[in-house]
Formats: C-alpha cells, structure tokens, sequence
C-alpha cells in the first residue's frame, strides 16, 4: 500500500512539474533565410541566417539540438581554431542530432541573409547569443525548404516578440561546458 501512495505522489508531482511547461521549436526557413523561435505555436522571435550555398546545402528536416557550447574551438581539416575573432563558428555553437551540422556564430557577419555556408545555419553575433539563452538540448529544428501553410503564416505574422524567458543551464551540466567542435560544416 506504501508503495502505492508513493507512485501516485511521484505521479501527481510529475503532472503538476509537466503542467507548466511550453512547447519550444526552432523552425529555419532555408528558402527565406530565416530561422524562427516557436512558443506554444506563437512566433516569438524572427533572426536573420545564413544557410548552406547550392553545392553544399543545409540538411532537411526535423533534428534535435544535442549539444551548446560557449566559444567552441573549430576543428578544420588541416588546422586547429581557439575562441576568438578568426573563429568561424562565432561564440556559440548549438549541434543538431544530424552529425557535423548545427547553428552557430560566424566570422563572417556579412554572409547572414544568403546562402554561404557549408550547410550549418549562421547568425550574428548578437543573435546567436540571445538564441543560445532560450533554448535548450533536446529542442527540435525544423529546417524546410520553403515555409509553407501553418509555417508561412507564421513567417507572414511575425508579431511584435513576446517577453523572452532565459533558460538556465547549471554550470556543471554538460551543455555549458566549453568544448570543441569537430567536423562543425560552418
């Protein structure tokens, strides 16, 4: 019977922990060079991005954000890039579930709002950084072609931004630890 009482405290606790929550999406629009923050179906914010050039395209579909780094360390093919202005992924660097491909800063702020990168999805430096404090590993992405129905109303009604809530991550926990990212597309 305990044990009972304690599954259905553990159960209630649970809903009432759940009950709260918001459903949080990042939805990039490759065609309009656009990447949305999605809250409980109502646009929050709209950033400017770059996306990946005709020859080496960003990926489509719905992906996961695995990994946030603060100022990454950039693994090229020949070369080892520290945190820094010559640092093409920026400050921040948030890795999606598809390997090698994630949202990030660049070096490059004059590419956002075209189609120059390597595949992965860049921002300025500003917005990357406020992106990077309201979502959380575990988000999707959703990377479409062109935003069409539902998702182009969205785009269409970009509404004056709603209050944005920082997330926390605690300092310990993996995804605010400084790291390196290797094979990163930029």
């Amino acid at each position: 019977m305990r044990c009972w009482k304690v599954l259905a405290i553990f159960a209630l606790a649970t809903m009432s922990a759940f009950a709260g929550s918001t459903s949080r999406r990042v939805v990039v629009s490759l065609a309009d060079h656009k990447l949305a923050l999605v809250e409980d179906g109502r646009m929050v914010k709209v950033y400017p991005v770059a996306v990946g050039k005709s020859n080496t395209p960003s990926p489509t579909g719905t992906f996961e954000i695995v990994a946030r780094v603060v100022d990454p360390i950039w693994y090229g093919p020949h070369t080892v890039l520290a945190p820094g202005p010559a640092n093409p992924l920026g400050t921040r660097w948030m890795g999606l579930s598809y390997k090698g491909f994630g949202i990030h800063g660049t070096n490059a702020p004059q590419s956002v709002g075209k189609s120059a990168s390597h595949g992965c999805i860049r921002m300025r430096k500003h917005d990357i950084e406020e992106l990077f404090d309201l979502v959380r590993v575990g988000d999707p992405v959703e990377m479409v072609n062109e935003a069409s129905g539902e998702l182009a109303k969205l785009f269409e009604t970009a509404a004056p931004p709603a209050k944005l809530t920082r997330v926390s991550t605690p300092r310990n926990h993996p995804a605010a630890q400084n790291g390196g990212v290797r094979g990163g597309r930029l």
